[in-house]
C-alpha cells in the first residue's frame, strides 16, 4: 500500500480483502479508496457511518455470514438428501478462507451434513480439489466467496467523486438462478417451491 501511495495512483480498490483495505485506510488518507468487505465498514474502522463515510474510503458491504448462510441453506434445499458438502476455499486468501471455515461448517453440522473442505490456489489446484470430491464422494460442492473464484469490479471514483460522499453500498439484491437444464443432467429434480423463488431459471 506505501508503494501505491508514492506512486501517485488515482484510486485504490481493495475487492473482497477486509485485511487489504484496512492496510489501505492506514497507509493514506487521502487517495480515495473502495473496498469490498463482508464485515460493518463501520466496526471495521474505515468509515465514520455507511451513510456518510467521512473520509477517503467507501464501498461494499457484502454481508458475508448472512449470504454464506443462505447459499448453504439454498444448496441443501436443492439436494435436501445430500450429506456430505465439500467445501472449496483459497488458503491465499486468508481473510475468505477463516471467514468460510468458521461459519459454513457450523451452519452445515446445524442442517446436519458433514463438511469436507479442500483448498484450491491456481487452477492446477482446482483440478486436484475436484478430482478429491468425487473420489471421496461429496454430494453438493460449496465454493467460498472469493476474488479468485468469482471476478468482480468496482467502478465509481475514477470518475472524480469523492469517497466522503459517497455511501457505503450495502448488499440489497440477491438474485437465485437456477439452471435447469444442469439439474436434470446430474440426475436430480429441482422442488418447485425453489424454481417459484427462482428469478431466473435456466432451461
Amino acid at each position: 500500500m506505501a508503494d501505491l501511495v508514492r506512486r501517485r495512483v488515482a484510486v485504490i480498490a481493495t475487492p473482497g480483502s477486509n485485511p487489504a483495505a484496512l492496510a489501505a485506510k492506514a497507509a493514506t488518507a487521502t487517495v480515495p479508496i473502495v473496498f469490498g468487505v463482508g464485515e460493518d465498514p463501520v466496526k471495521l474502522g474505515l468509515v465514520a457511518s455507511l451513510a456518510r463515510p467521512g473520509g477517503n474510503a467507501t464501498g461494499v458491504n457484502i454481508f458475508n455470514i448472512e449470504v454464506a448462510a443462505k447459499r448453504l441453506g439454498l444448496l441443501h434445499e436443492l439436494v435436501p438428501k445430500t450429506v456430505r458438502i465439500a467445501v472449496l476455499v483459497n488458503p491465499a486468501n486468508a481473510t475468505s478462507a477463516q471467514f468460510t471455515l468458521r461459519y459454513v461448517p457450523e451452519a452445515a453440522r446445524a442442517m446436519g451434513l458433514q463438511s469436507q473442505v479442500l483448498n484450491a490456489s491456481t487452477s492446477d489446484e482446482i483440478d486436484t480439489a475436484f478430482a478429491t470430491l468425487v473420489r471421496d464422494r461429496a454430494e453438493a460442492l460449496f465454493v467460498a466467496a472469493d476474488a479468485f473464484f468469482l471476478s468482480r469490479r468496482v467502478r465509481r471514483i475514477l470518475k472524480g467523486a469523492k469517497p466522503a460522499d459517497l455511501p457505503v453500498v450495502q448488499s440489497s439484491n440477491f438474485e437465485l438462478t437456477i439452471n435447469a437444464q444442469t439439474a436434470r443432467i446430474l440426475g436430480f429434480d429441482v422442488p418447485p417451491t425453489l424454481l417459484a423463488r427462482a428469478e431466473e431459471v435456466i432451461e
